[in-house]
């Protein structure tokens, strides 16, 4: 074992980053042998030093405000390319397999979409992570992430990052001094047999740092929240329902070169952006008139099963077919009720009339064609599609409009719609 307590997420992170092996053992040993998740009591991380941790240590991530173990996290790493209901089934069956000795937690599809996109590198914040100890505004435990995903040592629990311990440091420049080598500080470099008093100089200039810097006044910090507090608020992710309906010319194997590429494929092509078994998605899109600076992430998903209540206050738009059992499960199951509160979208071939029911749900249900596949000989994107690209800016812009009408801002969502 490590002679230091190592924090398991980093250490997850790094070996993901590092490509090292993690095995799970039935021993506190480094060099025990590899064993099944259901009977292993350590996982063991090769990158990089052999370390094992005990599988049942709880780790920063927190579920409903509880603490997750290690196996929880590792199992939801080891299925990330599942969808929902084989991950649930996976989980029970371990859970049975396992018995006294623990239990596996089922995360929500939002808390396990954000730990995987923490875990992989591609963010280097999670809202679900609660800092490192001693880590206040959170700064250490970002710059300890950036290290771990570039293979860097994770660092110990309650380390400091700054090189006086009187501050934090920017990631980059951590990145560089985990590569760098000591030479010695100003107490090991400057030697001398004569004691030299600056008493005297701490005494002039007293006066002087007094008059150049007064504290600000504690009303003043208490009147202006963003002196109060370091951290920046959080914008959650808006969703996106599609129609998990065969005939839906929109599905989640081409909703993404739709949407991004500005290309409409069918969801049988090869030339189709995503898998067919992906059970969410998320794209990125500039929306100038909420947030200019900085795109917004959006989540795909067919259906709202792994919802919670309040994931509802941000849906943004739902594709439909006209079918009405599409609506079962959702929040409202009246379409009429549903378009009320969330704008639909309807996607069909440029020159057909839509069906009888989305003509009878009105104007809120936004009418959209695209212009017949043609197939080709090597089965390829047809480059003569540059209607497509119109059809797309139409519907985000119509996506835009109602986000801002809703309350959408460039650092909250609508707690309600």
């Amino acid at each position: 074992m490590a002679s230091v307590e190592q924090d398991p997420l980093l250490l997850l992170r790094q070996s993901i980053a590092s490509a090292g092996t993690i095995l799970p053992t039935a021993s506190d040993d480094p060099g025990a042998p590899e064993v099944t998740l259901s009977q292993a009591t350590h996982l063991t991380f090769t990158t990089p030093s052999r370390i094992s941790l005990p599988i049942d240590t709880l780790t920063r991530f927190a579920s409903n405000n509880t603490p997750v173990d290690l196996r929880s996290i590792y199992f939801a790493w080891l299925k990330r390319e599942v969808a929902i209901p084989e991950y649930n089934a996976s989980a029970s069956q371990l859970n049975d397999e396992l018995g006294a000795k623990g239990q596996v937690r089922k995360f929500a599809f939002v808390e396990r979409l954000d730990l995987i996109t923490w875990l992989e590198g591609a963010s280097e914040e999670s809202e679900y992570i609660k800092p490192l100890a001693g880590d206040k505004d959170g700064a250490t435990s970002t710059a300890a992430a950036a290290l771990a995903s570039k293979g860097a040592a994770a660092p110990t629990i309650g380390a400091t990052l700054g090189r006086s311990g009187k501050g934090t440091m920017d990631p980059r420049l951590a990145v560089i001094y985990n590569s760098e080598r000591k030479m010695g500080d100003r107490n090991s470099c400057l030697r001398g047999i004569k004691a030299t008093d600056f008493t005297h100089v701490r005494k002039l200039a007293g006066p002087l740092l007094s008059k150049r810097a007064q504290p600000p006044s504690s009303s003043h910090i208490s009147s202006n929240p963003a002196l109060a507090t370091h951290q920046k608020p959080k914008r959650p992710d808006p969703i996106i329902l599609l129609s998990p309906s065969a005939s839906s010319l929109l599905r989640m194997s081409n909703i993404k070169s739709f949407l991004e590429g500005g290309q409409y494929v069918p969801p049988d092509s090869l030339a189709a952006s995503s898998s067919t078994s992906a059970s969410m998605l998320h794209i990125n899109r500039l929306m100038k008139d909420i947030d200019p600076n900085r795109p917004m992430r959006f989540i795909l998903v067919e259906g709202p099963e792994q919802f919670k209540p309040e994931y509802w206050s941000r849906v943004v738009a739902v594709f439909t077919t006209g079918q009405s059992w599409q609506f079962k499960n959702y929040k409202w199951s009246n379409a009429g009720d549903l378009f009320r509160h969330i704008p639909g979208i309807y996607v069909g071939w440029r020159g057909e009339q839509p069906p009888e029911n989305v003509r009878a749900w009105g104007h809120r249900v936004l009418n959209f064609g695209v212009d017949r596949w043609k197939e080709s000989a090597v089965n390829s994107i047809d480059t003569s599609r540059w209607r497509d690209s119109e059809v797309v800016e139409a519907i985000w812009k119509a996506i835009e409009s109602n986000m801002r009408n809703k309350g959408w801002k460039r650092d909250h969502a609508p707690s309600s719609i």
